[in-house]
């Protein structure tokens, strides 16, 4: 059995594909090949870029309904 590092499971982790490419196809980063892996990880950069830009945007969504929730509640107080 071979053994596998926390190295391994992070690369996995990050990239199932590049982890697969690299080390059942053996597909060096050198060569050919970095061209692709290039644009691969410009993907991974651009694709952070939206999931952080997603997250920002989901926590203003939700302060924004808080808000206004508590302007409801204190209208709805008010009038009695």
């Amino acid at each position: 059995m071979d053994w596998v590092s926390a190295s391994e499971i992070a690369a996995n982790a990050y990239c199932a594909r590049a982890y697969w490419l690299e080390r059942v196809r053996q597909v060096s980063r050198d060569g050919e090949g970095d061209g692709r892996m290039d644009s691969g990880r410009a993907h991974h950069r651009a694709h952070g870029r939206r999931v952080s830009a997603q997250r920002w945007l989901l926590r203003a969504a939700v302060v924004l309904v808080v808000v206004a929730l508590v302007l409801v509640m204190r209208g709805a107080l008010a009038v009695q």
